[in-house]
């Protein structure tokens, strides 16, 4: 007979039903909770430290982590962690490990063989190069011819890498350097682990419209979860960072000037850069709307 034995530890009824679960992502991709400490509560035990516990209510709870999150007060936030098992193309890979707080153990192609799974897009899913965004993509429709080509070049050079880099590991090269031929489509995975704080951080950059599409439905996978481990945290999350506009004085002032009645597009051309002039005209169209 096993003898149950009853944690000390804090325990989030609803991250516990998704512990472990795969969340697939893009075609070959996943991520899972594999691991967690604390929720809502840790944050405020953290909070009221000098209090001890000092839970009276679940609203003063939310009270205390929207006045926390609102006014920036960081470190309760970084007393929760959470452990993920993610897979994702290279080039997803290389976007996502350039948040550095994470404590990051990736599957290595010296000691192990390419599973041999590729990235491909769905067609609506093949954008042009933006004109304004060096390293972004357009909203330009594409004809589907266009698409179609693209898909064909991407399947057939991961094809044609599979088969070089099988026949280099068949005549016996070192798997470090028969790797080199795989390209960036190449799936990888790892153990990402990380505190709440910087969890959010993440997700505020890559669920972002601008961000590349294929990171964003990683990014919003693991939104899903983080609710469910914290959902007070993340509820004000989504209200003080995700959902709210920042002006900057030189904003502030034009739109100062377009509340009291001046002609917006006057206003507009009076912001000299033209990339800042867009950016506060698409704010102005998400705060007056």
């Amino acid at each position: 007979m096993v003898e149950e034995y009853k944690t000390g530890r804090i325990v989030v009824p609803a991250a516990e039903e998704v512990l472990g679960k795969r969340f697939d992502c893009l075609d070959h991709g996943f991520v899972r909770l594999v691991d967690y400490m604390g929720g809502d509560e840790a944050i405020v035990q953290a909070a009221r430290v000098s209090y001890g516990k000092g839970t009276k209510s679940t609203s003063e709870d939310r009270g205390l982590i929207r006045y926390l999150m609102k006014h920036k007060h960081t470190t309760p936030f970084e007393m929760v962690e959470m452990k993920w098992h993610c897979k994702m193309p290279i080039f997803v890979a290389r976007q996502w490990i350039r948040h550095r707080t994470a404590n990051v153990n990736e599957y290595s192609m010296r000691y192990s063989e390419s599973k041999n799974e590729f990235y491909v897009p769905e067609l609506e899913n093949v954008r042009y190069q933006s004109g304004m965004n060096k390293q972004g993509g357009s909203d330009k429709e594409m004809p589907e011819t266009v698409s179609e080509t693209v898909s064909k070049i991407i399947k057939r050079t991961n094809e044609q890498t599979t088969k070089d880099y099988n026949l280099m590991n068949k005549v016996g090269i070192a798997r470090e350097l028969s790797r080199v031929v795989l390209p960036t489509s190449a799936y990888t995975e790892w153990y990402w682990k990380n505190d709440l704080h910087n969890t959010l951080h993440f997700l505020r950059l890559r669920m972002d419209k601008h961000a590349q599409y294929e990171i964003r439905v990683f990014a919003d996978a693991m939104a899903d979860v983080v609710k469910k481990v914290a959902p007070m945290a993340y509820e004000a999350f989504e209200d003080y960072v995700v959902n709210s506009v920042n002006f900057s004085p030189e904003e502030q002032t034009a739109l100062s000037r377009i509340l009291k009645g001046e002609d917006r597009d006057s206003v507009l051309e009076g912001i000299k850069n033209k990339r800042e002039r867009k950016e506060f005209d698409v704010k102005l169209e998400d705060f007056l709307n």
